[in-house]
């Protein structure tokens, strides 16, 4: 079978520990082999608020001077925390620092983040995020790709703003969107590199026919406008429904056949990159551990031919 993309595979890492912690977690996911290391961005934990935290981009810019050769995801970047022009600053200036390793992940964001009552900042409606992030991604692209941009829409206004040093990466670093429903896969379609999902079907089938049907429609729309849908990369967040109610214990950590058959199942409907969160209960270390070191290897093998 003749991927699109060759597979690539990332861990996640909360920032919810020590820095001392976290740090050494990073460098450990390096050290295994991953392409991609990634973190979400909240203000706090928006299912614990009073647990530990660190922001996003503070944290990307650190872990880009502790290791030299994994990628850095920003595994979404909420658009209602920051102006784009900035957010295109803070990404550019992590291109930098980690030598043109950045993939910028951007999403609308959880409307049932409790950041924004804590933050005193507005939390726009789904329809709002959903406008507002077309210009969003359109300004992002253009200051990251030019060294002079002026923009004028509806919700955000750029004038004159200069970027200067230009990125590492040429163009510019790689556009992650992260989109379910249907006016965000176009926004995906027309503005990704890589199209990023997840589900919270309450079985994996379920999850992986939600996919399928997303992967249609993406195509669909990539067609739409000219696109050659083969362009896009795809990208799925292994996200297990039930891991809370089990302690922690992460349904694709359960054993190598396991992993390897759900990552067979979404290579089947077109998903090439893989994000998988470092295990929450030091028990499926070893399993993780074996993953990273044997199984992705062979997966690797076999299908980046």
């Amino acid at each position: 079978m003749k991927l699109n993309h060759k597979l690539r595979f990332g861990a996640g890492v909360l920032p919810n520990a020590s820095w001392k912690e976290i740090v050494k977690r990073f460098k450990y996911i390096e050290e295994l082999g991953f392409d991609i290391e990634w973190t979400g961005d909240h203000f706090v934990d928006w299912s614990r608020p009073n647990d530990p935290w660190f922001e996003l981009w503070t944290l990307l810019a650190a872990i880009a001077v502790e290791t030299t050769r994994i990628r850095l995801g920003s595994y979404v970047t909420q658009i209602p925390f920051r102006n784009p022009a900035l957010l295109a600053r803070q990404a550019l200036a992590v291109d930098h620092i980690s030598n043109g390793r950045l993939e910028l992940g951007l999403g609308t964001g959880n409307l049932i983040d409790p950041a924004y009552e804590i933050m005193g900042i507005p939390n726009w409606s789904n329809k709002e995020r959903v406008a507002r992030f077309k210009e969003y991604a359109e300004i992002v692209d253009q200051l990251l790709s030019n060294e002079v941009t002026n923009y004028k829409g509806r919700y955000y206004e750029i004038r004159e703003a200069v970027m200067k040093p230009r990125p590492i990466q040429k163009p510019r670093p790689p556009i992650t969107i992260a989109a379910i429903g249907a006016i965000m896969l176009k926004h995906a379609a027309r503005y990704a590199d890589t199209w990023n999902s997840f589900s919270i079907g309450n079985t994996f089938e379920e999850q992986l026919e939600e996919t399928r049907k997303r992967t249609q429609l993406v195509d669909k729309y990539c067609s739409d406008i000219g696109r050659d849908p083969s362009s896009l990369r795809r990208s799925y967040l292994m996200y297990d429904v039930g891991a809370r109610t089990k302690g922690g214990l992460i349904n694709y950590y359960d054993s190598e056949k396991v992993f390897v058959d759900m990552v067979r199942k979404l290579i089947d409907v077109g998903i090439t990159e893989f994000l998988l969160y470092y295990p929450f209960r030091e028990e499926q270390l070893p399993i993780f551990e074996k993953i990273a070191r044997e199984v992705i290897p062979e997966l690797k093998e076999k299908y980046n031919r």
